[in-house]
């Protein structure tokens, strides 16, 4: 079974997934959650899989689906392929987009990337991602734009557990130094300047961790999402 319904199911488990809503480690009942949607476990059955395969869920045989764990060396693993993918679009942009294509999203990050107080963590994020895969898309390479989009999901709460007014102001303004590099076509400073941007050291990623699994059971994702980020 495949159409518009099991896309639904599918969004709506993943944001699930991406926030832990969904317990780290939890076997997922299937019957409360084909409840909770109003739908019938096959088409659910057909979005878990797809979950699966982007290695959102795990699957054991005879036991069923299972929340993906938040373990360290995972989301290690994953800030540094993106990190990896990041510098190599960066590259890619610099030799292959248009002036215009450049200017549109250096107006766009002035008009709407720099400024984040009053924005919820979410919303911060998300102009953050969205920055990142306007220069991936630039890459003129789709595989390796659709592929940081699927990290960017896989890393996302822990984005949010790590996000403080400090880094949000730092980050803005290596985003300008991102974008000046990409205006000048300058490769190599594009690529040091994202590379560096990005990389995350493991000790960071462990207290990042930390702090998600014990928000997860002491606060829940939507109080972590939904904090707004006030004025420096």
């Amino acid at each position: 079974m495949t159409g518009p319904r099991v896309d639904d199911i599918y969004e709506q488990v993943k944001a699930m997934a991406v926030s832990f809503r969904l317990h780290p480690g939890d076997r997922l009942n299937e019957v409360a959650l084909s409840k909770e949607l109003g739908v019938s476990r096959t088409p659910l059955r057909e979005a878990l899989n797809r979950l699966v395969a982007e290695r959102l869920f795990d699957f054991r045989p005879g036991q069923g689906f299972f929340c993906r764990l938040l373990d360290a060396q995972g989301v290690f693993d994953l800030f540094e392929l993106r990190q990896i993918i990041e510098v190599a679009a960066a590259r890619s942009a610099c030799e292959r987009a248009t002036d215009q294509e450049l200017r549109a999203l250096n107006d766009e990050l002035h008009s709407t990337g720099l400024d984040v107080t009053g924005l919820t963590v979410e919303e911060a994020v998300r102009r953050d991602e969205a920055f990142h895969l306007g220069i991936a898309r630039l890459s003129g390479n789709m595989e390796l734009l659709q592929t940081l989009e699927r990290i960017n999901e896989r890393i996302r709460y822990i984005r949010w557990v790590s996000m403080n007014l400090d880094r949000v102001h730092r980050s803005k303004g290596e985003h300008k130094r991102i974008m000046q590099a990409l205006l000048e076509r300058d490769v190599d400073k594009a690529a040091l300047n994202l590379g560096e941007h990005i990389t995350k050291r493991m000790d960071q990623i462990q207290e990042a961790v930390r702090n998600g699994i014990s928000s997860i059971y002491m606060e829940g994702s939507q109080e972590i999402s939904t904090r707004v980020i006030e004025e420096a």
